[in-house]
């Protein structure tokens, strides 16, 4: 293990200018490398060839990069507001110059539609100029009546935060930790998702190209198996994951062994009520907009729609017509709805979940199917599943993928009974005609982090995010995502 180093002048760190080039192998190239030893792979799920290969980072350069984050943090640390505000907002304007071709390197690496891609880089702007204009009040010194003469909470910079992210939003995931971060005085490194190395090193070139000296954020380009050694360099003081509930849980336990915070944004299994006096075309629609955002491939993506008997029927058709009448396709056309899943062998799982539960008794009304089966690529078709029971795996497990699961439920009693019956707990959505009803039940009733009326669970800059139970701990996003990696410091003056 390496030992902390020493903070160094602000005069040896030297800004420095990454640019990163995107180039597609030849097929003959892709055929090739995939049957020999590769370092990380990036692999176009629409058609399954290699975009790029990646040398990983050894033990040593990641050490070094660590390091180099942390002299920066040395300095970055006494930076005024004003200063980090402004470099943050030219962030958030090379975002939004940058965002067709951000938004196409999305669609190669991980099949996400131009359209999409592009909205979630200027969502990254978005939660950059929102903490831009609100940190400093965020982390303002509150003074306390006390027998002291002054004493006061100061929110103080922790030094350098770990994120490990997943692929799905490859951009947004990584701002809502960054942004605060960079905010706060902290500095920070990504292990992302390898899939999506290019966008990891497209987001460290806009953040040196606006400005920031120094190393404040660099990406480890390394596999999952060298973020131990990570988490375990004493210069990390903190990590924040978003991902599976069994990655959430290991980095959870080795951080606690040593005594490191941590921030877990994990699985989701969403509950959606629909009531019984619901508008149901309008609730029909949303529910299908919320389950195939991102092709289904979303912590807080609708999963489970549990349906009061009565409107069962009514509201199964409406949400098959909105379902199945998606654009599914090469995910660099403008006019496409669905692109393919992140990877084949992720379309692959799904497919078997899918059987799995058909065969424990499920209904298979839509979907069900992998299309162009003469094609190397990642696609799924949009799937629905009725007649869902305790016991079945789409009613206990979460579902990563364009699969909506419909539970009978006999009156709004027996719908919320179903809605709690899970280990997850990260968002929910009711809809419902009585305001007040709904409100109580997602304000009191709902076991969850967020709780939507007559809407799609959403993130939302100014809102904390996160979940309870299973679905993780700690906040993203708003006043309390920006004070989980603080030291809240008491400062007393007699």
């Amino acid at each position: 293990m390496n030992k902390p180093v020493a903070c160094t002048p602000h005069n040896s760190i030297l800004p420095v200018v990454i640019q990163v080039k995107y180039t597609v192998i030849s097929e003959d190239w892709s055929t090739e490398l995939k049957n020999i030893n590769m370092g990380i792979l990036s692999v176009n799920p629409f058609n399954g060839e290699v975009i790029k290969e990646y040398k990983e980072d050894t033990v040593q350069e990641i050490q070094a990069k660590i390091a180099a984050v942390h002299q920066t943090w040395c300095v970055y640390q006494d930076t005024d507001y004003k200063s980090r505000a402004a470099l943050l907002l030219n962030v958030a304007g090379l975002l939004e110059e940058r965002k067709d071709q951000l938004a196409s390197l999305m669609a190669l690496e991980m099949g996400k539609p131009l359209r999409q891609g592009a909205a979630e880089v200027l969502k990254c702007a978005s939660v950059c100029k929102y903490y831009a204009e609100n940190a400093e009040r965020f982390l303002a010194d509150q003074y306390v009546e006390t027998e002291a003469a002054k004493s006061y909470v100061s929110m103080r910079p922790i030094g350098v935060v770990l994120a490990i992210m997943p692929w799905n939003f490859p951009f947004w995931q990584v701002f809502r930790f960054l942004s605060p971060a960079l905010m706060a005085g902290n500095c920070g490194v990504l292990k992302h998702s390898s899939g999506v190395t290019g966008c990891a090193l497209a987001i460290e070139a806009v953040i040196k190209d606006a400005g920031f000296e120094g190393d404040v954020f660099k990406v480890l380009i390394c596999s999952s198996n060298a973020v131990a050694k990570v988490i375990e360099n004493p210069l990390i003081k903190a990590v924040t994951i978003t991902g599976s509930t069994n990655a959430g849980k290991k980095v959870a336990e080795q951080a606690g062994s040593l005594l490191k915070k941590t921030v877990l944004e994990l699985g989701g299994s969403d509950p959606y009520l629909v009531l019984a006096d619901a508008d149901l075309a309008e609730a029909a629609r949303i529910c299908a907009d919320a389950r195939l955002i991102n092709n289904g491939q979303s912590c807080i993506a609708a999963k489970r729609f549990i349906v009061v008997k009565e409107v069962e029927e009514e509201f199964t058709r409406l949400f098959k017509y909105h379902m199945e009448y998606r654009i599914t396709g090469d995910p660099l056309k403008e006019d496409t709805d669905l692109g393919p899943m992140a990877r084949a062998d992720l379309r692959d799982e799904l497919h078997q979940q899918v059987l799995k539960c058909i065969k424990q008794g499920a209904s298979c009304i839509l979907g069900g199917e992998i299309p162009f089966a003469d094609r190397e690529h990642a696609f799924y078709q949009p799937t629905i599943l009725t007649n869902i029971k305790k016991g079945m795996l789409a009613y206990d497990e979460e579902i990563f993928g364009p699969v909506a699961a419909i539970i009978s439920a006999e009156d709004t009693n027996d719908a919320l009974r179903i809605a709690n019956d899970t280990s997850f707990g990260l968002g929910a959505a009711v809809f419902s005609r009585d305001l007040e009803l709904a409100e109580d039940i997602a304000r009191n009733k709902l076991a969850a982090g967020s709780c939507f009326v007559n809407e799609g669970v959403k993130s939302d800059p100014a809102l904390p995010f996160g979940g309870i139970n299973q679905s993780g701990y700690g906040r993203e996003l708003g006043m309390f995502g920006i004070h989980e990696f603080v030291n809240i410091k008491t400062v007393y003056i007699k």
